[in-house]
This record gives structure tokens, C-alpha cells and sequence, in this order.
């Protein structure tokens, strides 16, 4: 039950996610908060992929495999980006729903090394896309003014 949980919560922050997407215009995508910061394009790119490359890490991929992941990522448009963002949400629900119990207490290390049961992992990853998520809102408020009108939390 708690990892299913977990698995809402991720699930309602990319729904909200993908509705700031759809508040985005193409010329947006290479505005930056500052100039050694990511741009819009370059923010939703890493969003996307956050549920699939963090499962990897939890599943113990070497920074090759990373690099070899992340160098085969190639996200145009908006709709790619989305697309993305949806499917490799559904890939870690898929992973971590079919986990037994035993499994989610298994401890798995980082390619840099740090150590979580796979269930850490998850909660790892519920952090890291709030956080790139609260990044997308307040770039485009308070760097570029525009007025979501979304609720981020139920």
C-alpha cells in the first residue's frame, strides 16, 4: 500500500507537471533563469526521464550505462516530452508495483555510493521530481511572469 502511495504522489506531480507543459510556447524552451542554469527545454528534458533513470540508479546501473541512457535521450518537442514523461512514470509504477515486500527492503548502491532499500529509492525519486517540478513553477512565475493557474497539490 505504501508504495502505491508513493506512486500517487509521483503521479500527481507530473499530471501537473505536463499541465505548466501545455501553459509552455516553443519560443519558451531555450529561456534560462540565469546563464549557467538549465533552460525551460532543458528542465522538461530531465523531468521526463527522472522515473526511468532513477529506477536505473536504484538498480545499481554503472555511470556508463547513465551516460549511455541520458546520450540516447532525444526529446524535440512538447508532445515528446510528455510522451516521455508518461511512459517512463508507467515503467517505474510497473517495476515497483510487481516488488515483493522482501525486495523493497533490499539495499541497492548508487554509482557514486549511496545506499537505499529500494523503496528509499523510491521516495529519492517522489523528492527529486518535486523539486525539478517547484524549479519549472518558479521559473515560469517569477522569471517570466506567466500565470499558471494550476493547483499543485490535491
Amino acid at each position: 500500500m505504501y508504495t502505491a502511495s508513493a506512486l500517487n504522489q509521483i503521479e500527481i506531480a507530473l499530471k501537473t507537471t505536463i499541465e505548466m507543459i501545455e501553459t509552455i510556447e516553443a519560443s519558451d524552451l531555450q529561456k534560462r533563469p540565469a546563464s549557467n542554469k538549465r533552460s525551460i527545454g532543458e528542465l522538461l528534458e530531465h523531468i521526463a526521464v527522472i522515473c526511468k533513470a532513477d529506477l536505473l540508479i536504484s538498480n545499481g546501473a554503472t555511470q556508463k550505462e547513465m551516460n549511455e541512457y541520458y546520450s540516447s535521450v532525444s526529446l524535440i518537442s512538447m508532445k515528446d516530452v510528455k510522451d516521455a514523461i508518461l511512459y517512463n512514470y508507467e515503467t517505474l509504477k510497473d517495476s515497483y508495483m510487481n516488488l515483493t515486500e522482501t525486495e523493497l527492503h533490499e539495499q541497492t548502491t548508487s554509482y557514486w555510493g549511496a545506499t537505499y532499500t529500494r523503496y528509499e529509492w523510491l521516495l529519492e525519486i517522489v523528492a527529486h521530481i518535486y523539486h525539478h517540478r517547484a524549479q519549472l513553477h518558479t521559473m515560469l512565475v517569477y522569471c517570466y511572469g506567466k500565470d499558471l493557474n494550476i493547483l499543485l497539490f490535491e
